[in-house]
């Protein structure tokens, strides 16, 4: 089994727009949060670059505003970040069952880290790789085909479970089965049809939906 992070086990989702809002408008830029859903599941640097590229910032301050956007990260879910419903209840559910538990983000390993450690997960994880410093990111499938290799299991025996379209094709890209978790607000979109499951909370998953995977 390998999990996403952002928006799926920690609600940082809102975390990681206020912390970018913060910092764009720094720089005299404001997006909305329609704007925001658009770069979600990318990496920090591709979103700070493709956010302020009518800028023509050179790759010092491009680093510089990612490293920011980090920082205040870190800062706000130490603060008031907050697992999602039904994390401890999954991860318990594929444990007792003897899967292998991964984690596979684009947030730098600094996120990482601090999300695993104030949540207790841990204990769970056989494996955690990060997007942050590879050639590319999600929707690429390297992550989770990292992952995959460090839990040493093939592609084809994973799981995925994902809140984001472009977590979701990096999952299908690795030939990987996706389960995904909209947001509410997006649970009705028609772009989840690339998954092989979708359901609206973790701790609705059961083990009919194993035998359906």
């Amino acid at each position: 089994m390998i999990f996403d992070m952002d928006g799926l086990l920690i609600d940082s989702e809102p975390l990681w727009t206020e912390a970018a809002s913060e910092v764009f408008e720094s720089y005299g830029k404001k997006l909305s949060p329609e704007d925001f859903l658009t770069t979600t599941g990318l990496r920090t640097s591709e979103f700070v670059s493709w956010w302020l590229r009518d800028y023509k910032f050179d790759n010092t301050e491009l680093e510089k505003a990612a490293e920011q956007i980090v920082q205040r990260v870190i800062k706000k879910i130490r603060l008031k970040g907050k697992a999602m419903p039904g994390l401890e209840y999954i991860f318990d559910f594929f444990s007792k069952r003897g899967y292998k538990i991964g984690l596979a983000t684009s947030s730098p390993m600094i996120v990482a880290k601090t999300v695993v450690n104030m949540l207790g997960m841990g204990n769970y994880l056989q494996a955690t790789t990060s997007a942050e410093k590879m050639d590319y990111g999600k929707p690429h499938p390297q992550v989770y085909l990292d992952c995959a290799k460090a839990l040493e299991s093939s592609p084809l025996q994973c799981i995925c479970f994902e809140d984001s379209v472009n977590g979701m094709i990096a999952a299908k890209a690795a030939r990987m089965r996706c389960v995904v978790v909209p947001a509410y607000s997006q649970q009705k979109d028609d772009k989840w049809s690339i998954a092989d499951l979708k359901i609206s909370s973790l701790k609705n998953f059961s083990e009919l939906h194993i035998n359906l995977l």
